[in-house]
């Protein structure tokens, strides 16, 4: 079937072309090429602009008193959007740094800003270069073969940023199972049910594990982010309880789930461009290079969604007061305009560019906390691999949101 400009918008709008890689880049490019901003009328959603460009994505992003995070951030089916429409306005609607705008988004974000500056980094380097070493082990425990990403990806980052919370590690499994969940409600796998209730019970059994924590922490504080969270004031005066939750709930599965899928992806990237992974191995000095690289490569959050304030021109089109923008990170990294050869793995890419946490003011928290952690884990890795290569097909998560590699068998062997 003959690819068109309408069926690759359409594409934006089903997990399950995100799970295939070839088929989403090529619409991707398709859409780059011939209509950059696309109107996209998918059967169940609501319409809106797919943004494919990189100075485009900037753009918007720049412009945020224009281009709100609010009412819509993120991709749902017009069901899911009344949905959550009707329980903000009851008041028990998930509310993250990524659902405000400023001057909320400004305050909010600065209860936990001072636990990922640089400062906090450097003292937490040592205890991740630790749980690396731990998690490298844990490869030649499991005996020379594995599923990487469920074995191995998933637990590294969880153990950083659960611990960086003081959760007690008895709840890490159920953390892990949640956020999966959460962000894989559209996989068949990962899914609770399939009805949209269903899929709003996770956010509530995350509220419920979370208001127990702030009482907790807000009865007896201690020295972690939890505690700085939940005892957090504004204006003299506490987070409500679903403000709080949020705050637990973005910090507790972005901060991990989008760095597991970068250091599988990146390790399936490294197995299938050999040339690439001897080069880092003989060059540990591009590491930092190779980390971005990774990133760029896989992208996991796949995007944002804003809304106009009022009209605006982009490109020569109108984008009317209320029309929504979905703005797509693995096409703006994969710009033929910004990236030489942007299909080319390359661990020596400089500059890279790359748009995976975002821009501006709502340029990701966590994103030093991501990159220390993929470079201290493969800076344990690579030095005592030996081989690897795959032990069967790859799978990746259906999701519109966030992801990347559920399933990475591997065989290999480690010093």
């Amino acid at each position: 079937m003959t690819l068109t400009v309408d069926r690759a918008g359409l594409d934006l709008a089903d997990p399950k072309a995100y799970a295939d890689e070839r088929r989403f880049h090529a619409s991707l490019a398709l859409l780059r090429r011939e209509s950059p901003v696309h109107w996209v009328d998918a059967p169940d959603y609501t319409p809106f602009w797919a943004i494919t460009k990189n100075e485009d994505i900037l753009e918007i992003e720049r412009n945020h008193q224009i281009f709100l995070n609010a009412p819509r951030p993120l991709l749902g089916t017009a069901e899911f959007d009344e949905l959550n429409r009707e329980r903000a306005e009851q008041g028990i609607a998930l509310r993250t740094l990524i659902h405000m705008d400023d001057p909320d988004h400004r305050v909010i974000r600065a209860i936990g800003a001072d636990w990922f500056r640089p400062r906090a980094m450097r003292a937490l380097e040592p205890r991740i270069q630790e749980l690396a070493k731990r998690y490298v082990d844990r490869m030649v425990d499991l005996g020379g073969e594995c599923d990487f990403a469920q074995e191995v990806a998933v637990h590294f980052p969880l153990y950083v940023i659960l611990s960086l919370l003081g959760l007690p590690e008895s709840d890490f499994g159920r953390m892990l199972k949640l956020t999966q969940e959460l962000f894989g409600g559209d996989d068949d796998e990962f899914q609770r049910g399939a009805t949209n209730e269903e899929k709003l019970q996770v956010l509530l059994d995350f509220f419920a594990y979370f208001q127990g924590l702030t009482e907790a922490r807000r009865k007896e504080p201690t020295d972690d982010l939890a505690s700085a969270i939940a005892n957090a004031r504004i204006d003299g005066e506490p987070l409500n309880d679903f403000d709080t939750a949020s705050y637990y709930v973005i910090v507790a599965t972005a901060g991990h789930d989008t760095t597991s899928a970068t250091i599988s992806g990146g390790l399936q990237a490294l197995i299938e461009h050999p040339d690439q992974l001897e080069r880092l191995q003989r060059n540990p000095e591009l590491m930092p290079f190779a980390v971005d690289e990774m990133i760029r490569w896989v992208t996991p959050v796949k995007e944002f969604m804003r809304t106009a304030n009022r009209d605006y021109e982009l490109r020569g089109v109108t984008i009317r007061e209320g029309d929504a923008v979905l703005l797509s990170y693995p096409s703006g990294n994969r710009d033929e305009d910004v990236f030489d050869d942007p299909y080319r793995f390359d661990v020596g890419r400089d500059p890279n560019k790359h748009l995976a946490f975002g821009f501006g003011v709502h340029y990701c928290l966590g994103a030093a906390l991501a990159r220390m952690e993929i470079r201290a884990f493969y800076s344990e890795l690579l030095p005592r691999l030996r081989s690897i290569e795959l032990a069967g097909t790859p799978e990746s998560t259906a999701t519109t949101f966030v992801g990347g590699l559920k399933r990475l068998p591997v065989r290999y062997s480690i010093a």
